[in-house]
């Protein structure tokens, strides 16, 4: 099956087996000329089930890793990340929320409750606030400073846009039981942002990808969050960082 989607101002051509990863992107179908193609194989498949076996998150996956479908959903979007570092974008992963129009990026190591605070954001700050991503957003870094594009992979709960906005913070989130915010440096959180970031297999690929990664920190404001789960844990971040 062959179909062309826009994600992150790049129109891409999908080949693929099966058709689950075109009705998983479908509100990001376009008619487009694209920009690059790409083409999905069982070899393919058969690496995102020994990647997933793997993987940290591989026991709340467990329902999917027969699945050929979803794995191939898994493998056209590392085809997708592995290319876009041409055009000076990355996949990063976190919870983004924009609002007025500006995004602010939650990163933590999976369970610390990136979701649930950007919750947390919406419930504070109603139609102000709307979901960019929640869960693989693409980053782009240019002259201008960073944008950050909703996806079609944006979590098992489905929340997202198809937008894209400046990225204004990314912000470490942690667990505490008070609430409090302070900026931080590049090097204070550095090793934290290359674990969430997507890291090519490509060697020269991988370059470019860690230099986007630096030149990001350069352009957007840094801030580490000690939170708890209570709405006021969104007013603290919020406040600090607008």
């Amino acid at each position: 099956m062959t179909a062309t989607y826009k994600i992150a101002g790049k129109v891409i051509e999908i080949t693929s087996l099966y058709g689950d990863v075109h009705e998983y992107c479908r509100e990001y179908r376009c008619d487009e000329a694209p920009d690059f193609s790409v083409v999905t194989s069982q070899a393919d498949i058969d690496n995102e089930r020994e990647t997933d076996k793997r993987s940290a998150e591989a026991e709340a996956r467990a329902a999917h890793v027969a699945a050929d479908g979803y794995l191939e959903q898994l493998a056209v979007y590392r085809r997708i990340a592995e290319k876009m570092a041409d055009y000076d974008t990355f996949l990063f992963h976190g919870s983004c929320v924009a609002v007025d129009g500006v995004g602010y990026l939650f990163t933590a190591s999976s369970g610390t409750g990136k979701s649930t605070h950007t919750r947390l954001w919406r419930e504070l700050l109603g139609e102000r606030a709307v979901m960019v991503n929640d869960d693989k957003p693409l980053i782009k870094v240019g002259a201008d400073g960073a944008v950050i594009y909703g996806t079609p992979y944006n979590g098992k709960h489905r929340l997202g846009s198809n937008i894209g906005v400046p990225l204004k913070a990314v912000c470490l989130l942690e667990r505490a039981e008070d609430n409090s915010i302070c900026e931080v440096t590049a090097s204070d959180v550095y090793p934290m942002l290359v674990q969430q970031m997507y890291r090519p297999r490509e060697p020269m690929q991988l370059a470019m990808s860690m230099g986007l990664l630096d030149r990001l920190i350069k352009c957007v404001r840094l801030y580490r969050l000690g939170c708890n789960m209570d709405i006021s844990a969104a007013k603290t971040a919020y406040e600090g960082m607008k």
